[in-house]
């Protein structure tokens, strides 16, 4: 394949080890973490190997014991009995509390047009290289783009993936600017998130004791940013990671997984495996939840293993991750406060907390911090 010739370097010695020229030599091939797949190497590039502490061999406890299992959530009747409404906003408050976790059954969105996202994010990986390297680029301001890794140069090491990003809300982007592969299912599965993201800000809001439109008129809800994962056999997956422990800097996030699995979420200094559930969905909590929630609801560190099998392909639906669209600061909700609760974080917009973590890139730590009064 064009454009894999340079990936030789990874037989480099290591006192010939230039991390940033490695860095970049992979980078410019746009080939990402595929075409190392594709060219078949058997040893990883020493930029995807991460150190013990950060590979940590703690692989996961069984998800066999319902104790250590996230919770699982059946939608099912939740407008149609105020009795069946009320024991899964009961459900989802306890999930928030206690996991930040929590996998979605009967949630309305079609198995068919799930299986097809899964498809069409495939099926982009997989097209024609010489088509598919049009869109890598890290200029974030495009509206669709493609590489490895958001923070290939800030992170201590690259992970075992590659992603294709889009903005699709508030302003979706023009079918022509999307690709082709996967177009059609792109517009339509985001239009069905932000449906469920709805639905789900009021069971939060409920679940929070407010009124049901209280997040979204706080624009909770106001943006999606879908991103397309793509994780390729990997020839030594206990060397690298797929996705390294981290919090999403949303206020929510919608996880689409196929049947491989490796999605793994730290709960009691354990990682908990999520184990696959087909047609199911997987939501978790981010910092800005965290936020306005005034650590009521939890966003907690996750991660993705890298695996020997596959490829893994999976969906991150962050919303609301549009930084056009409002100067909105936001802040512990003021009904959430008292003279037991107060205050734990100072205001900020959404904006500022991501030009404060991105550098920083997925370290293992909270972006949170920071921000802490």
């Amino acid at each position: 394949m064009e454009g894999t010739s340079s990936l030789e370097f990874q037989a480099e010695k290591e006192s010939e080890y230039d991390r940033i020229s490695e860095l970049k030599a992979f980078d410019e091939t746009k080939a990402g973490v595929k075409g190392l797949a594709d060219a078949g190497v058997t040893k990883i590039p020493r930029i995807f190997i991460h150190d013990r502490q950060h590979n940590d061999s703690g692989r996961g406890s069984s998800s066999s014991d319902p104790k250590f299992s996230i919770p699982i959530i059946d939608f099912e009747g939740i407008d149609k009995d105020a009795g069946q409404r009320a024991k899964i906003v009961k459900e989802i408050q306890d999930a928030c509390e206690k996991w930040g976790f929590f996998q979605v059954v009967n949630h309305g969105i079609e198995v068919t047009l799930l299986d097809e996202m899964i498809d069409g994010v495939r099926r982009f990986h997989e097209q024609d290289y010489d088509v598919k390297k049009e869109f890598y680029t890290r200029d974030v301001t495009k509206s669709v783009t493609y590489n490895t890794n958001f923070d290939l140069y800030q992170a201590g090491a690259a992970t075992w993936r590659d992603t294709i990003y889009c903005a699709t809300a508030p302003s979706p982007p023009k079918p022509e600017e999307l690709p082709q592969v996967c177009r059609d299912i792109m517009i339509d599965y985001s239009n069905e998130v932000i449906r469920l993201g709805l639905t789900i800000f009021e069971l939060l809001s409920e679940a929070l004791g407010l009124e049901p439109n209280h997040l979204k008129d706080m624009g909770c809800a106001d943006g999606l940013y879908v991103l397309g994962h793509y994780y390729p056999p990997c020839p030594e997956p206990d060397l690298t990671l797929g996705l390294t422990k981290h919090t999403d800097s949303t206020f929510l996030t919608v996880v689409l997984q196929d049947q491989i699995g490796g999605l793994q979420v730290l709960h009691q200094n354990q990682w908990v495996t999520v184990t696959p559930i087909p047609g199911s969905l997987i939501v978790n909590l981010g910092d800005m939840m965290q936020l306005i929630s005034n650590d009521k609801f939890k966003s907690v560190f996750h991660r993705v293993l890298a695996k020997n099998m596959g490829p893994r392909v999976s969906v991150a639906s962050f919303l609301h991750f549009n930084l056009k669209t409002t100067p909105r600061l936001y802040g512990p909700i003021m009904e959430l406060l008292s003279e037991e609760h107060p205050p734990i974080y100072r205001e900020t917009t959404l904006k500022d907390y991501v030009i404060h973590i991105y550098p920083k890139g997925e370290d293992g730590t909270s972006g949170l911090e920071y921000l802490k009064l």
